[in-house]
């Protein structure tokens, strides 16, 4: 049985704030923790859905640049709502690197208010808004990103973790 928890539930998460704990299972037979990452800097982006156009473009640039995140390091943790086996197929097919973490109840999602009111074609549902979180070696989100642009995503990470490093 995968391991999903989170902290209570916030929607308005901003820099400054502390980012809330998490425990998921990931690609790779992984867990990914908050409790883990602690005294590391990190990067959870939450993504919609395992191997669509728009996810892949956005995973698969973050692997293009984790080498250079790795060397500095920055660990980079996927969230999505699909299952384990759905994104461990993702992670294989691309050759994701990175942990790819299973949020199927959607705890973490909610914890971190990505877990959002959607439409589409005017239809209204309940979906993961693309977005994403830098979190400091403290444990407090240094960056936040809402509704990323899948093409320039590792830029903007990119961007701000040399801030970040450099102490900006």
């Amino acid at each position: 049985m995968p391991v999903m928890t989170a902290s209570s539930p916030r929607t308005d998460l901003q820099p400054g704030d502390r980012a809330p704990d998490f425990t998921l299972s990931a690609s790779g037979g992984r867990t990914v923790s908050s409790a883990e990452l602690k005294g590391k800097p990190y990067l959870l982006y939450f993504y919609p859905k395992a191997d669509t156009p728009g996810c892949t473009t956005q995973a698969c640039g973050l692997q293009e640049v984790l080498p250079k995140f790795e060397a500095d390091g920055l660990t980079i943790i996927g969230v999505s709502p699909d299952p384990v086996a759905k994104i461990e197929k993702f992670a294989t097919k691309y050759g994701l690197q990175f942990p790819l973490a299973s949020d199927e109840d959607h705890a973490v999602a909610e914890a971190y208010g990505t877990w959002v009111e959607k439409s589409m074609y005017g239809r209204t549902y309940m979906g993961m808004e693309r977005s994403s979180f830098l979190v400091d070696v403290q444990g407090i989100i240094r960056n936040v990103w809402r509704k990323v642009k899948p093409a320039t995503h590792a830029a903007l990470v990119a961007e701000a973790f040399r801030d970040l490093s450099s102490g900006a």
